[in-house]
């Protein structure tokens, strides 16, 4: 399990670049765009020092190990600067397709990367499954943008990874916990990562003002 504590969102970007988006048709969405940037209730950009793996979701399986990571402006922010613009960049640069995946008649989506790792041959996932419990409602994805070539696949080898942004209805409090459900894995680790977020919302705060002081 060790060689996959972290993994490459930029290494994945360039995979992106490669392949052709991979989405269910629908109607209009509102992904985080320019409006999200100019909201004044958000952490500033480019002062966090969180990395990816202090706010990465795992679901441990015996075949399959599971990265998420929420695309939301609110989490992604309070990560360091480059670990910042490669998510905002992967969400940005893929707007229209999450647009397509949506449901019709949604004006906005809750947005997460996905990794699925193999950690045996033909190791088959189910994307449908991954299942995110928020407020005591349940949420499924309603599609899928993929990220790397063969995720349609819904199969990796051993040390292989399949990766998407996984495109889910309103509802979901990113900043309030929520647990993690693939079949018969589960994990509330995002509770603890909210003690980080909280923390280092306030230290955001506290550096962008130190920088605007004469």
């Amino acid at each position: 399990m060790k060689r996959y504590s972290r993994f490459s969102v930029s290494a994945l970007m360039a995979l992106a670049a490669a392949c052709a988006p991979a989405h269910r048709a629908a109607a209009q969405a509102g992904p985080a765009g320019p409006a999200a940037a100019q909201d004044p209730s958000l952490p500033p950009p480019g002062f966090g020092s969180l990395r990816q793996d202090d706010i990465g979701i795992r679901l441990d399986g015996r075949n399959l190990l599971i990265r998420i990571i929420p695309l939301d402006e609110k989490v992604i922010r309070l990560l360091a600067p480059d670990s910042y613009r490669s998510l905002h960049d992967m969400r940005e640069s893929h707007a229209e397709q999450i647009k397509a995946a949506s449901r019709p008649g949604m004006d906005s989506a809750e947005v997460f990367m996905v990794t699925f790792f193999g950690l045996q041959p033909q190791t088959r996932f189910n994307p449908d499954e991954l299942q995110i419990l928020s407020q005591n409602a349940t949420y499924r994805p309603v599609g899928y943008v993929a990220i790397t070539p063969r995720f349609s696949e819904n199969q990796v080898g051993a040390r292989e990874q399949a990766a998407a942004i996984f495109v889910y209805e309103p509802g979901i409090e990113v900043l309030r916990p929520f647990t993690v459900t693939y079949n018969s894995l589960q994990s509330d680790s995002w509770n603890a990562a909210l003690t980080l977020l909280n923390t280092e919302r306030a230290r955001v705060l506290a550096r962008s003002q130190a920088q605007t002081r004469p």
